[in-house]
């Protein structure tokens, strides 16, 4: 199986996809679950359908960006009819002219190469066909981290129409091909594999995603002076802060903190977790340094947002551990990324850090997007019978390195 785990391999697959070659998009590259065949739209070929058909199995559709729907006029499915897996699903379509059942190879094929032609419009469609399109976000995996947006990113960054043919792969079962299925397929059809995470990491590492907006001088009751400089994601809009102390030289490794926001524990004092006294801490320790970066990230409740945290807290309060609330509303574990961090430090002429975090998966992300982590700092605060549940779980599922966890905790009187 090829491996795709270096960035000199996606360089390889983007050269499979600009020539027309087909690729295999999996959601994962160590436990795929899923995977789809994808091939760029305005190289689709009788060839390539009838192989999606017969070996991949799958419904074999068109990725489209909301631009292209508009243009051909192609309405999405209506709300009650979402299919489970979440994608939006527009209305059937082939081609007007030049096709006849519309179900041949060669009458998808052309159809799927209308559609991507700029000077197509709605006269040149008629509804429904034998070709359900996709919408797909604009901003690609920096938007939604979905194996559509991955196909139709590979497909921009090969330089092709912005359209990507696309076909789940199934087994002989006809159920969905995961795991070693998926490795199997692309071993014995010759398909390179490329996951969601490298199509992400390669983007973060080859595109200036963030935008310094402006910055200001800080006060704060935790340190003292600080400049905070407002960064936004041109991808997503989301804003993000940094707060810098003193002067940062190129060649000594800056002390850093990476913050998740949490607005329960930052702002509100929650006693669930240890948020916000990890963050006090944090700011204690830069000022008493005298020079160091706090990377105020806008992703609530490890990146499922406010509303789902709290659903999350419910679930907790009827017995579920944090690790297993986050996994009974649908998410993974831990669903942050640190490539927009990594943007903000890189901008502010950091590339070198001494990270202050118990969390290893924080260091290895950052590592993926091309910041050496020279030393880990560690920083635990106390723990309390509010959060003593809390961090054990983050210690035994989350592979946290926190210590003092055994004894028993009262809330200070």
């Amino acid at each position: 199986m090829p491996s795709t785990h270096k960035e000199e391999a996606l360089g390889t697959v983007l050269g499979d996809v600009s020539a027309g070659r087909m690729v295999l998009v999996v959601d994962h590259l160590e436990t795929p679950k899923r995977g789809e065949v994808c091939v760029a739209a305005d190289l689709t070929t009788p060839e390539h359908i009838s192989f999606m058909a017969v070996h991949a199995r799958g419904l074999v559709c068109v990725a489209l960006v909301p631009a292209t729907f508009r243009r051909l006029g192609i309405p999405l499915m209506p709300a009650d009819r979402v299919a489970e897996d979440g994608l939006a699903y527009g209305i059937s379509f082939e081609a007007r002219r030049g096709v006849s059942t519309g179900i041949s190879a060669a009458d998808r094929a052309a159809t799927i190469r209308v559609a991507v032609d700029a000077r197509s419009g709605p006269s040149d469609i008629v509804m429904p066909g034998h070709i359900p399109p996709i919408q797909v976000a604009v901003g690609g995996v920096m938007e939604s981290r979905g194996r559509m947006e991955a196909a139709l990113d590979l497909v921009r960054l090969a330089g092709r129409a912005p359209a990507a043919t696309v076909c789940t792969v199934l087994d002989e079962d006809g159920e969905i091909a995961a795991g070693d299925g998926l490795r199997r397929f692309a071993q014995d059809h010759g398909l390179r594999i490329v996951a969601v995470d490298e199509v992400l990491q390669h983007r973060l590492r080859a595109e200036l995603l963030v935008e310094r907006l402006d910055e200001t001088e800080l006060e704060s009751a935790h340190g003292g002076m600080f400049r905070a400089i407002a960064y936004r994601n041109k991808v997503d809009e989301t804003e993000h802060l940094a707060v810098v102390r003193g002067r940062l030289g190129p060649d000594e490794p800056a002390l850093v903190r990476v913050h998740s926001q949490c607005l329960t524990g930052d702002v509100l004092g929650s006693r669930r977790c240890d948020c916000g006294e990890q963050l006090v801490a944090s700011l204690q320790a830069i000022a008493e340094y005298g020079r160091g970066i706090l990377v105020y990230l806008h992703q609530e409740g490890r990146g499922i947002g406010l509303a789902n945290k709290i659903r999350a807290y419910a679930l907790q309060d009827q017995g579920l551990d944090t690790v297993e609330a986050n996994l009974e509303l649908g998410f993974d574990d831990d669903q942050r990324d640190y490539g927009i961090s990594a943007q903000i430090l890189r901008d502010l002429g950091v590339s070198r850090i001494r990270l202050m975090t118990n969390n290893e998966r924080k260091i290895s992300g950052l590592l993926r997007y091309g910041i050496e982590v020279v030393e880990r700092v560690a920083l635990e605060v106390e723990p309390h019978a509010g959060n003593i549940g809390y961090l054990r779980t983050k210690q035994a599922k989350l592979g946290h390195l926190l210590t003092g966890l055994d004894g028993s905790h009262k809330e200070p009187s």
